[in-house]
C-alpha cells in the first residue's frame, strides 16, 4: 500500500493531482462555459448548479453587486456565470488546472474574477465577514473532515449571508463495488459511515485506485453534513434532493443521491 495513504495532507496532494488530471481530460465538471453562456448571463439569463438539477429560484436571488465565494468550485463553470451576472466573484479550489479553466473564461470574455488556490477547510487568506454568499457545489467528499469547512464558511460570511452547499447522500458509500454484483443488480452493504477510501478499501483495491490516478473520497455522516452546519452557527433554511442524470451506482436508481442545503448566517 502506498505510504502516503495514512497522511491526510498527502491525500490532499493526491486529490489535487487527480483533479489536475481530470481538468486536462475535459470531464463534466471541468468543461468551461461557452461565450454564449457568458453573454446570456450578462443579459440576465443565467443559472448555476450545486447538483445536476436546478436550484430553487429564491436560494440565490439577484446576485448583482454581491460578494460571492465559489468554494471548491473551479472548472470554468459557476464562477464565470456569476461574475457575468454582476457578482463580485472569487473562486477557490485546490486544483491549479481547474482554476486555469476559470482564468481561461475570464480572459476570453473580459470578466473580473478573482482566483485563489487552497484547501477548502482553510480560508485563512480571507478576512472575517468578507462575503455575502458562499456557493459550494459537491466537493467536500474529497477531504477527510467537513466540519472545518462549515466553520470557515460561517466566519467569512457577513451577518445575513448565506451558504449554498451540495453533497452526496452518504448511502452511496456503503455498497460493495464488485462489478459482478452490479451485473446482477444487487446492492450489498459492506461499509459503514463515516467512510474513507484510505482506510476502508481493501489494500489491493486502494492501490489500484491510486495507480489509476483517481481521487480518494470520504463519505461523511449526515450528522456532520447537516447538523455540522447548525453547530457552526448556521440556520438551515432550505433542503433539496436530486438524482443524477446518468446513474453510476445501482443505489442511484433507488433514492436521490444528491443533497443540497441553504444555510443562513442570521
Amino acid at each position: 500500500m502506498p505510504e502516503f495513504i495514512s497522511d491526510a495532507l498527502d491525500v490532499l496532494a493526491h486529490n489535487q493531482t487527480a483533479w489536475d488530471r481530470q481538468a486536462a481530460l475535459d470531464c463534466d465538471w471541468s468543461r468551461p462555459v461557452s461565450p454564449e453562456t457568458v453573454a446570456a448571463a450578462r443579459a440576465g439569463r443565467w443559472s448555476v448548479q450545486l447538483t445536476p438539477g436546478a436550484l430553487p429560484d429564491d436560494w440565490l436571488g439577484d446576485v448583482r453587486g454581491r460578494r460571492i465565494l465559489c468554494l471548491a468550485s473551479a472548472g470554468g463553470q459557476q464562477a464565470p456565470v456569476l461574475a457575468a451576472a454582476g457578482a463580485e466573484t472569487t473562486v477557490f479550489d485546490i486544483s491549479r488546472r481547474q482554476l486555469d479553466q476559470d482564468r481561461l473564461v475570464a480572459d476570453r470574455d473580459g470578466l473580473s474574477l478573482t482566483v485563489a488556490q487552497g484547501d477548502m477547510r482553510d480560508l485563512s487568506m480571507f478576512e472575517d465577514e468578507a462575503f455575502d454568499i458562499v456557493f459550494h457545489p459537491i466537493s467536500n467528499h474529497y477531504v477527510p473532515e467537513v466540519k472545518p469547512i462549515w466553520r470557515e464558511c460561517f466566519r467569512v460570511l457577513k451577518p445575513g449571508g448565506r451558504m449554498l452547499a451540495g453533497f452526496y447522500n452518504p448511502a452511496i458509500f456503503i455498497g460493495d463495488r464488485d462489478p459482478e454484483l452490479v451485473r446482477q443488480g444487487l446492492i450489498r452493504p459492506v461499509y459503514s459511515i463515516p467512510y474513507a477510501d484510505a482506510t476502508d478499501l481493501a489494500p489491493d483495491a486502494l492501490a489500484a485506485k491510486v495507480e489509476r490516478g483517481e481521487a480518494l473520497v470520504f463519505g461523511h455522516s449526515l450528522t456532520d453534513l447537516v447538523a455540522g452546519q447548525i453547530e457552526a452557527g448556521f440556520v438551515i433554511a432550505g433542503f433539496q434532493e436530486d438524482r443524477p442524470p446518468a446513474p453510476r451506482f445501482l443505489i442511484d436508481h433507488c433514492l436521490p443521491t444528491y443533497l443540497s442545503t441553504l444555510a443562513l448566517k442570521t
